[in-house]
């Protein structure tokens, strides 16, 4: 079956052929990664809850 030949052929890639970083480079990189998430989810927050308070007070007004 040309499913199975493919799943072998992946796994042997993954084996062989493939270049994995560090388990250093690799935690460094996430604690980058979940800094800059937490703060654009900041960002987010903020830009969102300025629109909310803005459209709240123009709407009153109408």
């Amino acid at each position: 079956m040309k499913v199975i030949k493919y799943i072998k052929d992946s796994f042997e890639e993954l084996n062989t052929k493939m270049t994995w970083i560090s388990w250093d480079e690799a935690q460094k990189s996430t604690v980058v990664v979940a800094i800059f998430t937490i703060i654009f989810a900041l960002a987010v927050f903020v830009v969102d809850k300025a629109f909310q308070t803005i459209l709240g007070e123009y709407f009153t007004w109408f």
